[in-house]
């Protein structure tokens, strides 16, 4: 219930464009935290899913739109300087997302997290054209190829990267990996396309990449109202 009030508190200082509330909220969830990935997973990115639930369904305005998206950036950054990077950052990441402000917002949080995380993360935001992905994939080889946050209008140019990158085999080690935004929003949508992973969030990004090793993987079936990996193998129970 407290999770509930502080993000209903902090979504009212941002509609309003209060930095100084919106501020004060973030540091108060930081001082009852244990780790800023903690704000990120419970503050940051609950309220950004109400911000854009409501924009969808018109109950926001664009003003207010404009004025809770920016200052929301302004607070993730914030959080963001505060993570702790790790020193060897090993297994690779090629991020992009919609072309939206909040789009590219809820992709930058989940990058963050990941960068934190052991990830080293190239992030390109969106906009970028699907062959210009396609060239930085078979150029960088990364480990995953992350479309974090992409919008309905992106539906086409991310079947035809899918499809490319298959035919050419060219990045065959690459994981492709999806995420939030319209996938969260389309049940079924990742599978349709021939995409191996699929998650809801962040917070599922980060555990599902981390627990799961780098190898050929089954492809993604429907559990419990959403998409994950099919598990070849059972997984490790995280020490309480």
């Amino acid at each position: 219930m407290r999770q509930e009030v502080q993000v209903d508190r902090f979504l009212e200082t941002l509609v309003s464009g209060d930095r100084d509330a919106a501020r004060a909220v973030v540091s108060e969830a930081l001082a009852r935290a244990s780790s800023p990935k903690t704000v990120i997973n419970q503050l940051l990115w609950p309220v950004h899913e109400v911000i854009e639930k409501l924009h969808r369904a018109d109950q926001m305005d664009q003003m207010a739109y404009h004025l809770s998206t920016r200052l929301l950036r302004v607070m993730v950054d914030q959080v963001a300087a505060k993570l702790e990077l790790p020193a060897l950052r090993s297994r690779t990441v090629f991020a992009v997302c919609g072309p939206s402000q909040g789009e590219e917002l809820a992709a930058q949080m989940a990058v963050d997290l990941l960068e934190s995380s052991g990830f080293s993360v190239a992030f390109s935001g969106g906009g970028v054209p699907g062959d210009e992905i396609i060239a930085q994939v078979q150029e960088r080889q990364p480990d995953i190829l992350l479309m974090f946050a992409s919008a309905a209008s992106d539906l086409p140019e991310i079947r035809a990267i899918v499809d490319r990158l298959k035919e050419i085999g060219a990045c065959q080690s690459t994981r492709i990996v999806v995420g939030g935004g319209v996938f969260n929003r389309a049940e079924g949508l990742a599978e349709e396309i021939g995409i191996e992973f699929s998650v809801a969030n962040p917070l599922e990004l980060v555990e599902m990449l981390a627990d799961e090793p780098l190898r050929a993987v089954p492809p993604v079936r429907q559990v419990a109202g959403r998409l994950t990996l099919a598990a070849a193998a059972p997984r490790k129970r995280k020490a309480a």
